[in-house]
């Protein structure tokens, strides 16, 4: 019996010690985290399965695995389809496969610290038409059978600098208050790590690659606070900022702080506090306003301290992304590397600047086929070598103390084919119209979406991701409300200050994939003559676009003048950084086509 059958079948066995005929597993914290601490990796220790978004539903004699188009190909690779149904994420799928599997008198489990309301009330009513019944467990079943869970990270909290924060916590703390007061509400809970991080102007180390603390913050009207963290993460510096406005309770205080609300008026966040916390709000007797948390929109729309740090960050890692672009132009054609050797020498040039605080995100090093796994996640058994005639794909960035970035690149080893070099110039043509783009106020990212699709979309191909998704500042790289895309934060309006990713591509099973992605900042935009407020976006990210991948004779005149000003700009940004071949080399990746 294999490591992941034999915990299926621990499951199953603690599942009906608890009176659990299914049970829900998703991947998530009880901060409703895209990443999570290792503690929280519940499904991957599960079944397997890598990846950052999806769930499984366990039944007594049936499994499933749920996850959305950019996993397609990995699920199966990682998850052995003997014991699990390979499903479709979309909206409802889980209800629709219970309805599909479950039977009468079925009690089906959640834990309520996992899953949004919305996603109770929706088992809930499904299972009441199945004449099933949905139950919230009291402790999670696969807490119970896993015995080396790691524990959660002790790291202390730090103060984030009010030079990179562009706002001191307090003026924060006073902005949430007073938009209190004008919605008639006692209290906010601030429930999302990075809320609560961005608001109070700390970071942590709890998340791989996020600089964030488990920790859950309780505004009040007149800005006063609780911050709810584990009290041996506070230093005395710590406490000093936070000061005498913010109250410290311990972490585990937290739900009985929610029974402390009685007959207040409270703005809880439907898609970022979890379920239990409603219940408890509810048990509690508290008047329960469902409404966005207040830092969400303000933590999105950057300031001009944590544009200029952006910029600046976005410089210093173009610089290490570019001697690594060189390193590899030397290097891969000699035989000899492989998805580990390259992305570890990529972390290392990044590593050369004392400014580094952590990568951003796990690097996607991604080698011919492996390439077509568009979020895909490189491991000793995976592992493939760079080799010749071949597309490497590499999507990696930076935490650095003045910005996070995210940046993704894809480069020839050798010949590559005309199919390669059509599709590549198809997806550059259209991360040139997003970046050309210019809109009128009130544009949301659903609306661009298409312009960055239409070139494959003429060959009948496209790409199962977002265009764009919004970028923190020193905090998560995945961050909302907005999106360019055609679902999921797809109808917020775009604002000056929001920086996202444009990031189109194409992905080929079994053969390569391509993705071209920078940074982009929202701005005001003067267009002669317009009679409306316009904008577009400010490109932040500089490194060269592998030119040995472009069939010229597609790009028309202005997006051949794009390509020709954007590697003008990589050149004058990012040149004096270099030295020697390095630069030499950058000098001709960025000479005009």
């Amino acid at each position: 019996m294999s490591t992941y059958e034999a915990r299926l079948a621990a499951l199953r066995d603690m599942m009906k010690k608890q009176g659990l005929d299914a049970f829900v597993v998703p991947i998530c914290d009880e901060h409703m985290s895209e990443y999570v601490g290792g503690y929280a990796q519940r499904l991957e220790w599960l079944t397997g399965f890598g990846g950052s978004a999806g769930s499984a539903v366990i039944m007594r004699e049936k499994a499933a695995i749920f996850t959305d188009g950019r996993y397609t190909i990995q699920v199966r690779e990682q998850v052995d389809g003997r014991h699990y149904d390979y499903v479709n994420a979309a909206a409802g799928a889980i209800t629709k496969w219970l309805k599909d599997n479950a039977s009468p008198g079925m009690t089906i489990g959640y834990d309520a610290w996992l899953h949004t309301r919305a996603f109770a009330k929706d088992m809930d009513k499904a299972a009441q038409k199945m004449g099933a019944v949905a139950r919230p467990v009291d402790t999670n079943p696969i807490d119970a059978i896993w015995s080396d869970q790691p524990a959660r990270s002790p790291a202390p909290l730090a103060v984030h600098p009010v030079e990179y924060a562009g706002k001191s916590a307090e003026d924060k703390r006073a902005d949430v208050a007073a938009w209190l007061k004008e919605q008639g509400q006692d209290a906010v809970i601030v429930s999302a790590l990075d809320s609560v991080a961005w608001l109070l102007n700390v970071r942590g180390a709890d998340v791989t690659h996020t600089p964030v603390a488990l920790s859950y913050a309780l505004v009040r009207d007149d800005g006063s606070t609780d911050l709810f963290v584990a009290p041996e993460k506070l230093t005395d510096e710590v406490r000093a900022h936070l000061g005498n406005g913010v109250a410290v309770r311990d972490y585990a205080d937290f739900p009985n702080a929610l029974g402390e609300l009685q007959g207040k008026k409270v703005v809880a966040d439907p898609e970022r506090a979890v379920a239990a916390i409603f219940q408890l709000l509810d048990d509690a007797g508290a008047h329960i306003a469902e409404k966005r948390d207040p830092t969400v929109l303000a933590k999105a729309i950057k300031n001009q301290a944590e544009i200029e740090g952006h910029r600046a960050a976005q410089a210093r890692d173009g610089a290490a992304l570019s001697r690594f672009l060189h390193w590899f132009s030397v290097e891969a054609p000699k035989g000899g590397q492989d998805e580990l050797s390259v992305a570890a020498r990529l972390q290392q040039f990044r590593e050369e600047s004392p400014k580094l605080k952590d990568l951003s995100f796990d690097t996607i090093s991604g080698a011919a086929s492996n390439g077509a796994l568009c979020h895909y996640r490189v491991s000793e058994e995976s592992n493939l070598p760079i080799t010749m005639n071949s597309l490497y794909l590499v999507d990696s960035g930076g935490q650095y103390l003045d910005g996070t970035t995210d940046v993704t690149r894809t480069m020839a080893v050798g010949e590559p084919t005309e199919e390669m070099r059509r599709r590549f110039t198809q997806v550059l043509q259209g991360h040139i119209a997003l970046d050309k783009a210019v809109f009128p106020k009130g544009t949301t990212g659903g609306q661009l979406d298409v312009l960055a699709r239409q070139y494959l979309w003429a060959d009948g191909v496209d790409y199962a991701h977002g265009t764009g998704h919004g970028v923190g500042s020193y905090l998560a790289v995945h961050e909302g409300p907005q999106r360019i895309a055609a679902f999921g934060g797809m109808n917020e309006p775009l604002v000056p200050g929001m920086i996202c990713s444009n990031e189109p591509g194409y992905y080929k099973t079994d053969a390569y994939g391509i993705r071209i992605e920078n940074l982009v900042l929202v701005e005001e935009r003067d267009v002669p003559g317009a009679e409306q407020e316009m904008m577009g976006f400010e490109t932040l990210t500089f490194a060269p676009i592998d030119r040995n991948l472009i069939n010229i004779a597609m790009l028309s005149s202005g997006e051949v003048e794009w390509l020709n000003s954007y590697h003008a700009k990589v050149l004058a940004i990012v040149g004096p950084q270099l030295d020697g071949d390095a630069k030499s080399w950058l000098e001709a990746a960025c000479a005009p086509v």
